[in-house]
């Protein structure tokens, strides 16, 4: 079956997801099928190698609370190259972490005049993580779906309804406002963060949390329903709430984003056990993540524990959780 989510032809963006990554496919699905033009950037030679279209299982939530079971072949389309007199007017930028700056230096000298939302997860400062990209032409925000590709080549994953978007202390720009109604037009909430720099923070503690976790069993799809290592994942993440703080995070600003790791582990790991065991749409967004080879979970938790190290700060249960992911994955 297919979205719902129609909008009329004169209020349609042309947009360019950056890669055919998870984030880029399944949002890059929900845009087109609210009657944005969609197209994606993959390098030279890729374009053959994916294929024409995308198989799809995805559980999307935007008009069911426990989610809707979409399965289809998405037709899709392909370019390889981005001269910067393109007519996109939104670029939508969603990389691992650790490629982010390489990404940004792609693409600052062939923005054109679109508008690039950076729409991941961010370790470094957001500025600084960005380098030559035109910060006036840049919008903040973070997926609140994902996935991932099976050995079949399917797309298995989950659309939630909200979507963040957020701004380093000041108001939105109009770029960022209109980066923001693309979204709600495809039947997405937006949800605002003011104090985005460490909103993205408290959620790299949190993912260094349970990806520590999950590569000690091997993925993160041996989490589901398992409340001691979900409750050793909070416990970490916890530990790692000073880390933050000498970072210059003001957790006060952040109470209900704490609340999970400042509250009684045996609790919070038991309802979140019982999610990821019972509820579908939760549980998928553990058990798409097998890949024992995936590098991105390793990048976070080295990047997450170098950090603590640099500030003299104790975090036992990572550097417990060190060697399963020390060594290297699949770059």
């Amino acid at each position: 079956m297919t979205s719902n989510f129609i909008i009329p032809d004169e209020v349609h963006v042309k947009i360019l997801m950056f890669g055919r990554g998870v984030i880029a496919t399944v949002y890059g699905w929900a845009l087109e099928r609210a009657g944005h033009d969609v197209e994606f950037y993959v390098r030279p030679g890729r374009a053959s190698a994916y294929g024409e279209t995308v198989d799809l299982d995805l559980f999307d939530a935007r008009q069911r609370v426990w989610g809707q079971r979409v399965v289809e072949t998405w037709p899709v389309r392909y370019r390889e190259q981005l001269a910067p007199d393109h007519d996109f007017d939104l670029i939508v930028l969603s990389v691992s972490h650790h490629r982010l700056t390489e990404a940004a230096a792609f693409l600052a000298p062939r923005v054109g005049d679109a508008t690039v939302l950076v729409f991941g997860n961010i370790w470094a400062e957001p500025l600084a993580a960005i380098g030559a990209l035109p910060v006036d032409r840049v919008a903040w925000g973070f997926p609140q779906g994902g996935g991932g590709f099976g050995e079949d080549g399917v797309l298995r994953g989950s659309l939630l309804p909200t979507v963040v978007f957020g701004t380093l202390d000041r108001p939105p720009t109009e770029r960022e406002l209109a980066a923001r109604r693309a979204f709600r037009e495809a039947g997405l909430r937006v949800r605002e963060k003011r104090d985005f720099r460490g909103w993205l923070w408290l959620h790299f503690v949190a993912d260094a949390g349970l990806h520590s976790q999950g590569l000690r069993r091997g993925t993160l799809s041996e989490l589901a329903g398992a409340t001691a290592d979900l409750r050793e994942a909070l416990l970490t993440s916890r530990e790692l709430l000073p880390v933050l703080e000498a970072r210059g995070v003001d957790l006060r600003r952040h109470r209900i984003g704490t609340l999970g790791f400042r509250a009684p582990t045996w609790l919070t790991a038991r309802a979140f056990a019982w999610l990821t065991a019972h509820v579908p749409m939760a549980r998928r967004g553990l058990e798409s993540h097998d890949d024992p080879a995936a590098e991105e979970p390793r990048e976070v938790c080295r990047d997450t524990l170098a950090e603590a190290r640099r500030l003299g700060i104790a975090v036992p249960r990572l550097e417990a959780a060190e060697p399963s992911f020390a060594g290297q994955g699949n770059t």
